[in-house]
Parts: C-alpha cells; structure tokens; sequence
C-alpha cells in the first residue's frame, strides 16, 4: 500500500511541476534594443575618432615610420629605439620564429630554430637594441644553442662569440643600407 500510495504522490508532484513550468510560458516579455546610430561606438567614442594600431598614431606608425612622409620615426617620444636597426632586426632574423617583440623595450626574442641541414642543433636569438643612433654599440645579440644527444635530450652546447658579432654585423649592414635608401 505505501508503494502505491509514494508513486500516486510522485505523479502528483511532476503533474504540478508540469503545470507550473508550462504557466510561465505566457508571460509577457518586452525585448529592448539600443537605437541605431550612424556611426558605431566604442565605449561611447565614435571608432572613426579612436586612434588605430596599425594607423599613424599606432604600433606600426612608431615601427615603420610615417607612411606619407616614408621616413621612420627615430627621434621624439615615440619609440626609444632607432627605428632602423629595429627594422634591419626583424628583417636579418626573419627565417626564424618570433617569440617576442617589444619595439620601446627594443628585444626581440626568437623561438628555438633547428636549421635543415644540421636538425640535431637548435638556436635562439636575443636582439637587444640598446640607443637611438646607427652606432655599432647601440645593438647586442645573443646567441644559444643546443644539441639533441642520443637520449633524445636537449643540451647547451658552447657558440663562439663571433657568432653573436658577425649578426650584429649583419644588421648593423642592413641598418645602413635602410638609412642610405631612404635617403635618396
């Protein structure tokens, strides 16, 4: 009898539950949307007055210079770092992955690159560019490198100094070759 009786008050209870989840589908829902503009906003400010990234004001304005007058920007206040030894930088390393770049702390950082004739050695650049004139102390790189021993491990293995110099010199190279070609 109690069996009977729990199962009756179980159907009861989903009858009610029923009956009150389908009342609510009547309720009157107002839905209110904001009013079109003509012009889109961002946080109340029109997007065609916010300054772009990629724009004069922006990272790539500071990077690659002014786009009208073709001449970077390397003085004032806006990046701390020659812009053309920035530039020779990405350009001289450009076979290898980026990890990072910060143009007004003037790093750059490469990922790991092993290249395809020796894939049991990997290296990683760390371009520091140091001033904000072409002057071969305004640029130090640093050069690791690793080999993969028969355990399948990673391990520091020495990089002569030249290594680290002959890069620098390569970018100081491309640095000049930027100024002299902008310049004509």
């Amino acid at each position: 009898m109690k069996i009977i009786y729990k199962a009756v008050l179980l159907r009861i209870a989903a009858i009610h539950l029923l009956l009150a989840c389908t009342a609510c589908g009547n309720v009157p829902i107002e839905y209110t949307y904001p009013e079109p503009s003509d012009t889109p906003q961002i946080m109340g400010q029109s997007i065609h007055e916010a300054p772009s990234a990629l724009g004069e004001g922006g990272i790539a304005g500071m990077i690659f210079g002014d786009p009208e007058k073709k001449k970077p920007i390397s003085s004032g206040n806006m990046i701390p770092v020659n812009a053309y030894l920035w530039r020779a930088s990405l350009d001289t390393i450009a076979f290898m992955p980026l990890s990072s770049a910060d143009p007004f702390g003037g790093v750059i950082i490469t990922d790991w690159y092993s290249p395809p004739e020796t894939p049991k050695e990997r290296f990683k650049l760390s371009v520091y560019i140091l001033g904000r004139q072409l002057r071969a102390d305004a640029i130090r790189v640093s050069v690791f490198k690793e080999r993969r021993e028969k355990t399948k491990a990673w391990f520091t293995a020495n990089v002569s100094k030249k290594t680290g110099a002959k890069i620098e010199n390569q970018i100081l190279t491309r640095a000049r070759s930027f100024r002299i070609g902008e310049k004509r």
